[in-house]
């Protein structure tokens, strides 16, 4: 009975309610002192976890709370905008997805949140619509990333954009989404840079779709990275646009249009070099020939020069 006590209590902590010693002795028909008895007892649990939270009295509602010092669950309103940046993304196949938007919503807490958030993402999780490739692979993005991690060498079979499949032993360096794919970033192992490279000087990783790798297999062959030599993705990211590789790009243009901000955004190493006559000069650091293709969408908003 003490045990099914304990657990209840918790619970309801957990969904951050406030227990009162009071009620809960009526609840229980015990003793205050029985339930003080519980609360120290959880007290010493989590200490004895390591957790990050703890329980807490409320000197104005004499009641205990359970506190985060972490802030490690998520708000209602997190969940919400986590749920709705999820299904614009598009990243998974329609049975992915919903698990894992379920799973978010139920950390609603109490249940009419979990209701209102359900209803708010109702239409979009119904009338969601998976990408053509249609394969799920939250499973291989796990295996890879412990890869990524280990420096663990990889050999894959990868279907290119004109069908051809291809065999790689690859050396992964990261993991990358943007556009609706996950990404791995990797260097190939043994490769004739020279004969297939049209840098053969490039010195940046190459770029696979992970859906489109048809097979893999994490080899017990570790390479070395340097520190100074890493790998930064966020660093990768500023520069890179619809993830194609290539050279690294100096670029200047004038933007004429009607929201620098949206450009700024969308090219993170933008950098506003002066005012001009209705509109700005504007230059950027970029990889490959991918922002062309957003250049070429801004029509008379951009002059490239």
């Amino acid at each position: 009975m003490k045990n099914q006590r304990m657990l209840d209590i918790y619970l309801r902590l957990l969904n951050n309610k406030e227990v009162n010693r009071k009620k809960l002795a009526q609840e229980y028909e015990v003793s205050e002192r029985s339930i003080h008895r519980d609360i120290s007892d959880l007290r010493n649990f989590l200490i004895s976890t390591n957790n990050l939270s703890e329980i807490v009295y409320d000197d104005k509602t004499n009641g205990y709370i359970l506190k985060n010092e972490d802030n490690q669950k998520l708000t209602n309103s997190e969940i919400l905008a986590v749920c709705k940046i999820l299904l614009d993304s598009r990243a998974f196949v329609k049975s992915e997805m919903v698990g894992i938007i379920d799973k978010l919503i139920k950390q609603c807490v109490p249940k009419d949140s979990y209701l209102k958030v359900s209803k708010l993402v109702e239409n979009e999780k119904f009338h969601y619509i998976e990408l053509q490739h249609k394969k799920e692979f939250l499973g291989n993005l796990w295996e890879i990333g412990e890869a990524v991690q280990n420096h663990f060498k990889m050999k894959i079979t990868y279907e290119r954009m004109d069908k051809a499949l291809v065999e790689r032993t690859i050396l992964p360096v990261g993991i990358m989404f943007s556009e609706y794919y996950f990404y791995v970033l990797a260097h190939i192992d043994g490769i004739d840079k020279e004969k297939y490279f049209e840098n053969k000087d490039d010195v940046f990783p190459t770029i696979y779709r992970i859906d489109r790798i048809r097979s893999f297999e994490v080899l017990e062959e570790h390479f070395p990275i340097p520190y100074k030599d890493r790998f930064e993705e966020g660093e990768f990211r500023k520069r890179v646009q619809f993830m194609t590789g290539g050279k690294l790009r100096k670029i200047k243009f004038k933007y004429f249009g009607n929201s620098l901000e949206a450009v700024l955004d969308k090219v993170p190493t933008a950098q506003v070099i002066e005012e001009i006559e209705n509109g700005y000069l504007i230059s950027a650091e970029v990889f490959g020939k991918g922002i062309d293709k957003w250049i070429l969408s801004q029509g008379k908003d951009i002059e490239v020069l």
